[in-house]
């Protein structure tokens, strides 16, 4: 069972995290660094695995205000620009496609952190970053995506009778080239089916808005769910890079996407 201290209030987990409150309540300065503007995808520019920097399928797309993201093929929506030392706001659901070779499978998107380098690096079709995945059952997880030893993200974790890492506030610091720390309330009986739900899941039911911040300050990263921590990283090896939301099989939809700077 897990203690009730990850069910305290957003502030108190924060602050036992070693970051300043105000990076959540005050660090909004008069503008965004950047924003999706309800419009278009200006700021943006798409990858995919076999259209590269075109998308003739239209599998990213505004629709209505909301950028639309199909799935149909591997890759993302890449900020243009590089970034540090920010708050990420990201308001999503999940939409009803799915495709292979992930029609049956948990539905499955996430943001990438920090991302650098060659576009295909990762499969074809992402960048070497750090990930804040969208999983059903596991939105909150990290994932170091590396092609090489270079990278590095430190958590503290226990160990899940899954054998695998989870995210537990004053547990044993471990440290990761690749692979994943799960989320403190991942249920270890996870599978990966469509609809998936765990016992303690903090994610909406399918179909319903979700709010994901993702604090990145200096060489730590916080992700924030619907108001909950879920997730804690220190220790990045890389500290600044593009964002990519991800198009991976599954049909996702973002209506805000907005990056503030913290406060100093």
């Amino acid at each position: 069972m897990l203690d009730h201290r990850f069910r305290a209030p957003l502030a108190l987990l924060i602050a036992g995290a070693g970051l300043a409150v105000a990076s959540l309540g005050s660090a909004r300065a008069d503008e965004p660094l950047f924003q999706f503007n309800g419009k278009d995808l200006t700021g943006f520019y798409t990858y995919l695995h076999d259209s590269k920097f075109e998308d003739p399928d239209g599998v990213i797309q505004v629709v209505d205000g909301v950028i639309q993201i199909s799935g149909k093929e591997f890759g993302g929506l890449n900020t243009k620009d590089e970034f540090s030392n920010y708050r990420l706001v990201a308001e999503w659901r999940w939409g009803a496609k799915t495709w292979p070779p992930r029609v049956k499978n948990a539905r499955d998107s996430g943001i990438l952190l920090h991302a650098q380098g060659p576009d295909d690096a990762i499969g074809g079709h992402w960048m070497e970053s750090f990930e804040c995945q969208i999983i059903e059952g596991g939105t909150g997880d990290f994932l170091v995506v590396a092609a090489g030893d270079d990278m590095s993200l430190t958590c503290e974790t226990r160990r899940g009778p899954d054998g695998q890492p989870y995210y537990e506030k004053g547990g044993e610091p471990l440290a990761l080239k690749r692979g994943r720390f799960n989320w403190w309330g991942r249920d270890p009986e996870w599978k990966d089916v469509i609809d998936f739900r765990g016992k303690q899941d903090v994610e909406k039911p399918h179909g319903e808005w979700n709010r994901l911040e993702v604090i990145c300050d200096g060489d730590s990263i916080t992700n924030i769910l619907n108001g909950e921590v879920v997730n804690h990283g220190t220790k990045a090896s890389r500290t600044k890079g593009k964002l990519t939301f991800q198009s991976e099989g599954a049909e996702i939809h973002f209506r805000k996407i907005e990056i503030w700077p913290l406060e100093k």
